[in-house]
């Protein structure tokens, strides 16, 4: 099921923060994911047209089947040069990985300090960007090495990352992406995503994939392709068949977009999941 933003989305949100507070108790447990759509920040927004259609649903063939370590909890995901990056959360628990995709073998790992949340992860200009979930800071990382050379702050919940290569793209579990520029990180550029009218909000991991961000939906057995120019959903991609391969507790949910670029390959995932999926999206992507 898609999430859409209700009318009194605020009253709603209210709603939710209540929840997330106490399921944060939860967390801090290792219980379970706890995540929450954050009330909207007063930061520049381009103007969106709400268009109103109907957007095509576009099914999936299984490619391959590869393994994944089924204790991580996959907040980010990335493919680069031959190798799968993953960030994965849990306060206490969470870590960045270098991980080889025919064996799911991690080959180089860094712990996260335990009062951070790892989150969204993506890999420009051969550094490496990793979010955190509500500290409001990101690490950023040597390629080669997994050192630590820097962090940058943002004012909302951090969740999904990707990049264009000019700029990183955030999503924060509204229907708000952000573009941020990698050295001031100041935030250049606001979208906000709709379809068929309404808002869609709990956008989580993101992959910019010819010239589109993929976008999955937390809790939801969909990935929004989404036009960055005008931040439409130009279509979903069902994924409940591959969801189905994964017997899961309820926050075990699909999460996790990887996209091979020089091979034209795409992967899926989920938190705590024990396989990763080549997926071939029926019409390709544009």
């Amino acid at each position: 099921m898609v999430h859409l933003m209700a009318p009194h989305r605020l009253v709603a949100r209210f709603h939710s923060l209540s929840w997330r507070l106490a399921a944060l108790t939860l967390a801090a447990c290792g219980c379970t994911d706890t995540q929450h759509i954050a009330i909207d920040r007063l930061i520049p927004t381009v103007q969106i047209s709400q268009k109103i259609g109907h957007i095509p649903v576009l099914s999936v063939k299984l490619v391959h089947t590869y393994p994944h370590d089924p204790h991580a909890f996959t907040q980010g995901l990335e493919y680069y040069r031959g190798y799968l990056y993953e960030s994965t959360g849990i306060s206490g628990q969470s870590t960045l990985r270098k991980v080889a995709l025919e064996t799911g073998q991690v080959i180089q790992k860094v712990s996260i300090p335990p009062e951070y949340f790892g989150e969204g992860l993506t890999i420009c200009h051969d550094k490496i960007y990793q979010l955190t979930w509500l500290s409001k800071k990101g690490f950023i990382y040597d390629l080669r090495t997994f050192r630590q050379i820097g962090e940058f702050p943002y004012d909302t919940e951090g969740w999904g990352l990707t990049h264009d290569d000019k700029s990183l793209i955030m999503s924060d579990g509204t229907n708000k992406i952000r573009y941020i520029d990698p050295v001031s990180f100041a935030v250049t550029r606001t979208i906000e995503l709709y379809a068929e009218g309404q808002g869609v909000v709990n956008l989580n991991e993101l992959e910019y994939v010819k010239g589109e961000i993929l976008a999955n939906i937390w809790h939801s057995t969909r990935i929004a392709r989404v036009d960055p120019r005008s931040g439409q959903v130009v279509a979903w991609i069902d994924l409940s068949s591959i969801v189905a391969k994964e017997p899961h507790r309820e926050e075990e949910v699909l999460n996790g977009i990887a996209y091979d670029k020089s091979a034209a390959r795409l992967f899926v995932t989920g938190k705590n999941w024990s396989k990763l999926y080549e997926i071939k999206v029926a019409g390709n992507l544009r």
